[in-house]
């Protein structure tokens, strides 16, 4: 009984997280955790990505105005790894260019992305799939 209880629940556990080929559709900014500081997402307006398979690019969305473009970047999947680079940014960005390691994971509609930028900032992202 205690195997059939262990197998089954890690059937449970590991089926509720996902690995994907692409993180096609898209994505809401849904809250982080940067350097062990939990942040809701603004209530004012709210930020997408739109991922194709191989690129994305982000938009801020706020009522009353037309979608607008911040940021477009290229990424890749491996395995549990989301390799992301910014390849174009509205503003002045340290990022641009620059080749993020992040680890992902699906849970059931939210992408978790986890890492450290360039200077040591330790990250974990939360996107709720809209589409």
């Amino acid at each position: 009984m205690k195997i059939f209880l262990s197998l089954f629940l890690a059937v449970v556990l590991f089926s509720s997280f996902q690995i994907a080929d692409n993180l096609s559709g898209t994505w809401e900014y849904a809250g982080d955790i940067t350097n062990g500081k939990k942040e809701a997402a603004p209530t004012e307006y709210s930020l997408q990505r739109k991922y194709t398979s191989t690129n994305y690019e982000a938009f801020v969305l706020e009522k009353g105005y037309q979608p607008e473009k911040y940021e477009t970047g290229d990424y890749t999947l491996k395995n549990d790894s989301c390799l992301e680079t910014q390849t174009w940014c509205g503003q002045p960005s340290n990022l641009l260019n620059i080749t993020i390691h992040y680890h992902y994971n699906i849970t059931n509609d939210t992408l978790i992305l986890t890492g450290f930028l360039p200077n040591g900032t330790s990250v974990e992202e939360y996107w709720k799939k809209v589409k």
